[in-house]
């Protein structure tokens, strides 16, 4: 074994002990550090693999202090600590450690907990190392010829989607002898999964209802930052304090984060792409440093490309969206909706479905973890190999072994015959364990000797058994409390975190439910004959005020026990199960008078449906109500009505 291990760690008894440790593991220990001074010194000496960091140090500056910098030279930490409490460990979780150990700890626990760490780091530097060539290899064709130019910039946004997520991107090309202050940005609003609409100087003034010398004006007012910048939501604010094109991009969208991606060209002009978010905090470091590593290809494609085309796109420029990017989203069969919410869950599953690497899902009851496992299964290199589903929570903790890893013939009272246990049954495919928290804690671990050694041994059995299995595994428990209060082994948790991903509950991604209500319904017309054509617009008050407790699991049992009550055409009532429940979400109408802005949110629900959703321009809402469309959207913002609560049918 020749990695190297650097121990931060003010106590030298317990330092000592460790360094023992690990010299008979054969590890190298490169030092010990009683502060992080003393540490960076040691690491400019020689550059370890692993450093052990305890989180209080000698000095000013704390174990997470110095985990920041171990971040950025990329090198694996593992947190010790003897006061793991919540507060701290949500501030040690934004360093993104490679593992923790609570003291006291036991020598076995110090070595599992190191080749964890070494496994997390590897993974993810070679994540990142396929990650870039991936994209280098999907970006050099995008820019030739053959695509006209915006085409060339919907596939790199399509590209660049699941490493660098963003709700709406521009483009800009600035000249090094630039003394223009015109707008002539193109910009690209995502409206669906691999699904985008173009926004060109046109589209946004017709959107925003301004004239070109105000875009102008704007754009003049706005800074162009020479290096790659990332803004969090209150740094974004702070930035909108000044009227500029970002000001209007993010009260226009509803934007929340944001990213500027300079890329220089050979000639000295600059060429910018614009990322926004509507999440707070979309972008981190390791976006910038993706882009630093795409800077030289980006440069060379773009400028090769420019020489063919125009250097500023003139402002007739809107060609609509080509129909080959308009990717139809039934891979993600069953899972329905276009929240941003959503669409960053369908990027994660293509990022980590061809990967071989364990999941996590992460979510409350109802929220369609199962559906999650199925497209990760089914977009993965196994999806020609069995996919079995076993539910933690639904087998006794005497039989949950036996269901997992098999028995042999005789191995205990009642056992007739040999059984092949769930493990073996997905040999070359994928076993999801649903509601692994529910696990009990001898058996964690032996799921974790069989994550770590990949092998199982049937009960009875007298040998190993190799296999070759992807494990997803989901759970509605939080289990970093779960660990904290000692009903989950931290080691194992960190060996399945390793890519988590977390579903929003409905109440988060409320303009997903009319696009869910439709899609139950005409489910459930084709199961029981019946023509129901949609919901009232109570109704679908009534859905859009609830709270969701059983997530979209409520909702379709919801809308399967209205479609069979219904007599008429519309679903005009829905019945809660819980009179708490049906009493918070439908209000009693005829019992009290409206607001002026309920009246003023049902006018305008009515007339958004007239105009099929339609805001701008001829026919549309705006129109119709006799007011600029910026002032429909302001009300429209202000009474939570969003365009997808009436454009469906």
């Amino acid at each position: 074994m020749n990695e190297t291990i650097l121990i931060v760690e003010d106590q030298f008894v317990e330092a000592n002990d460790i360094r023992l440790m690990l010299e008979k593991a054969n590890y190298r220990v490169t030092g010990i550090a009683r502060s992080v001074a003393r540490a960076l010194e040691l690491i400019a000496e020689e550059k370890p693999d692993v450093v052990l960091l305890d989180i209080f140090l000698k000095g000013t500056l704390t174990g997470i202090d110095l985990a920041k910098q171990l971040r950025e030279l990329n090198i694996a930490f593992v947190y010790l600590s003897a006061n793991f409490n919540q507060n701290i460990l949500s501030e040690a979780k934004t360093t993104q450690p490679d593992g923790f150990l609570v003291k006291p700890f036991r020598e076995k626990d110090v070595l599992i907990t190191l080749e964890i760490a070494l496994y997390r780091h590897q993974f993810s530097h070679e994540a990142s190392l396929r990650r870039e060539i991936q994209l280098q290899k999907q970006l050099i064709p995008l820019f030739d010829e053959k695509n006209s130019w915006e085409e060339a910039l919907v596939k790199a946004g399509q590209v660049l989607q699941p490493f660098i997520p963003f709700e709406y991107m521009a483009t800009q090309s600035i000249p090094l002898a630039h003394n223009s202050l015109s707008y002539q940005d193109t910009g690209f609003l995502r409206i669906g999964f691999d699904e985008y609409q173009i926004v060109g100087v046109r589209e946004l003034m017709i959107i925003t209802n301004l004239k070109k010398h105000e875009l102008d004006a704007l754009q003049a007012k706005t800074h162009l930052e020479p290096v790659a910048h990332c803004y969090t939501e209150e740094q974004f604010t702070n930035l909108c304090e000044v009227p500029s094109i970002r000001t209007l991009i993010m009260d226009t969208f509803q934007m929340r984060s944001h990213c500027v991606l300079p890329v220089s060209l050979s000639n000295g002009d600059q060429f910018y792409f614009f990322f926004y978010s509507r999440r707070p905090d979309a972008y981190k470091a390791e976006h910038i440093v993706l882009f630093n590593c795409l800077q030289p290809l980006l440069s060379s494609v773009i400028e090769s490309r420019l020489k063919t085309e125009i250097k500023v796109l003139p402002e007739s420029v809107h060609t609509p969206l080509p129909e080959e990017t308009q990717t139809d989203t039934d891979i993600f069969e069953g899972i329905v909706g276009r929240s941003h919410l959503l669409l960053k869950v369908f990027d994660h599953i293509t990022l980590v479905a061809p990967a071989d690497t364990s999941v996590l899902i992460l979510g409350e009851s109802g929220t369609g973890k199962e559906r999650i496992a199925d497209c990760i299964h089914t977009l993965s290199p196994r999806k020609d190999k069995p996919l079995v589903k076993v539910n933690c929570a639904a087998l006794p903790a005497t039989l949950i072994e036996s269901e997992l890893f098999g028995h042999e013939k005789g191995a205990f009272t009642g056992a007739i015959e040999k059984r092949i246990g769930k493990f073996e049954q997905a040999s070359g495919g994928t076993i999801f364990l649903d509601e692994i928290g529910e696990m009990p804690l001898e058996l964690q671990v032996k799921l974790l000797r069989v994550l770590q050694e990949k092998e199982i041994e049937r009960i009875g059995g007298r040998s190993p058994i190799k296999i070759n299995v992807r494990i997803i595994a989901a759970t509605n428990r939080n289990l970093e409390k779960e660990v904290a209060q000692g009903r989950f082994r931290l080691d194992l948790y960190y060996r399945l975190h390793v890519f988590p991903i977390i579903l929003p509950p409905l109440r988060e991604r409320k303009e997903d439910i009319p696009v869910l209500t439709t899609y139950f319904i005409k489910h459930y017309n084709r199961k029981t004959g019946r023509k129901i054509s949609g919901v009232t617009d109570k109704v679908l008050a009534t859905l859009m005020t609830y709270h969701w407790p059983g997530n979209v699991r409520e909702l379709e049992h919801l809308i399967e026990r209205s479609v069979l009550l219904t007599k008429g055409p519309q679903i005009e009532e829905v019945e809660f199960h819980s009179p708490q429940q049906t009493e918070k979400a439908l209000p009693n109408e005829e019992l009290r008078i409206k607001t002026i802005d309920e009246n003023e949110r049902d006018h305008i629900i009515t007339v958004l449906k007239k105009c099929n959703g339609r805001i701008w321009g001829s026919g549309g809402a705006a129109e119709l109500l006799n007011i600029p469309p910026t002032t429909l959207q302001s009300k429209m913002k202000k009474l939570s009505i969003k365009k997808e609560y009436v454009d469906y049918k």
